[in-house]
């Protein structure tokens, strides 16, 4: 059961939880070879270099990353800084999984969610950004 719910919800924006974790990865780091991203990801993955490559090569496939030959060695680039990708990420999150609605995820979070008071202060100057901006008037 773990897995297949890893698995349909983790297939956001059209990429895998392996691939999401890469990009990010790549996001943070970058830029990065095949070798580092493996190095970095692939124990704590528990999977080899070959399956990182492969991944690497789907994702630019996918138009995430970027490669440019560098001494001959490819060096991998994101082709959206992170934040950006979270957002598409959350975005199609909201829309396939929650409908559309972002109340499951705050029932969540004021249920089950282990937020610290340094995220309750991102999330409480985030809700007054979004009154100010006269969001969420119906």
């Amino acid at each position: 059961m773990g897995r297949q719910k890893q698995t349909s919800v983790g297939r956001v924006a059209g990429l895998g939880m392996g691939e999401l974790a890469l990009l990010r990865y790549v996001a943070a780091h970058h830029p990065v070879t095949v070798r580092e991203a493996a190095e970095a990801m692939g124990e704590a993955r528990g999977v080899v270099r070959t399956t990182v490559l492969n991944e690497m090569s789907r994702l630019v496939a996918k138009g995430h990353l970027v490669r440019k030959r560098v001494g001959g060695v490819w060096q991998y680039w994101p082709r959206v800084q992170e934040r950006k990708l979270l957002g598409e990420v959350v975005r199609a999150f909201v829309a396939g999984a929650l409908g559309g609605s972002v109340s499951p995820f705050v029932a969540y979070l004021t249920e089950e969610g282990d937020v610290t008071a340094e995220e309750l202060a991102e999330l409480k100057a985030m809700v007054r950004e979004l009154e100010a901006r006269g969001k969420g008037k119906r």
